[in-house]
């Protein structure tokens, strides 16, 4: 059975993650893993996004986004929603919104 490989999923991380640089170090980190995505700040305080790549990429970029962040944040816990393959990427990189 052959599959394209991409997944997406969306994610939204609680905790101390605004104004320690978040957004940042999740763009660096996405680009990193060559993955294509988005992140943004929500207005309660959380931080909310979508992830597109290879399964395993975006496997590691969860584990990251669960357990690693930026260094001064604090994560309470990372949810994740919405996981399924996708036939092609939707984004052209990996971006953060305002």
């Amino acid at each position: 059975m052959a599959s394209s490989g991409f997944w997406a999923v969306d994610y939204e991380v609680y905790g101390d993650v605004q104004g320690v640089f978040f957004r940042k170090y999740t763009e660096e980190q996405g680009r990193k893993l060559g993955l294509v995505g988005w992140v943004k700040n929500t207005a309660h305080g959380t931080v909310t996004g979508q992830v597109q790549g290879p399964k395993e990429k975006v496997e590691i970029m969860k584990n990251w986004l669960r357990s690693v962040g930026s260094p001064m944040s604090r994560i309470d816990r990372a949810v994740f929603s919405n996981e399924k393959e996708i036939t092609c990427l939707e984004f052209q990189s990996f971006t953060t919104k305002y």
